[in-house]
């Protein structure tokens, strides 16, 4: 399973109203950690398979959910549960620190 996009129209029906656990990426084309931690969340993902969804949210072409959630600085990771936040991780981490991070949502 790969990452697919969200936005603020289809946010509500692709993270927060999802059954398992979904990791958000807020990212931005022009931002440089976000394009070096994209590869790292599409091999995750397919690693993860149904575990845990993995979504994009461009922030500069969603600036409600953007906005909704206090995001300041990208990239930014929610993880969401239930329709609430759950963890954030902030920044280009490593894909074994990420996999760690991630480990209680994807076991």
């Amino acid at each position: 399973m790969a990452t697919t996009p969200t936005s603020d129209t289809t946010f509500t029906e692709d993270v927060l109203q999802h059954d398992g656990p979904v990791l958000v990426d807020f990212w931005a084309p022009w931002c440089g950690p976000c394009k070096m931690i994209a590869p790292v969340l599409e091999e995750l993902s397919e690693e993860w398979g149904d575990k845990l969804k993995v979504v994009k949210l461009n922030t500069d072409e969603n600036p409600e959910t953007t906005q909704a959630y206090g995001i300041t600085g990208i990239p930014t990771m929610n993880v969401y549960q239930g329709g609430e936040v759950v963890k954030t991780l902030v920044g280009a981490l490593p894909k074994k620190k990420l996999a760690q991070e991630l480990e209680q949502f994807t076991s």
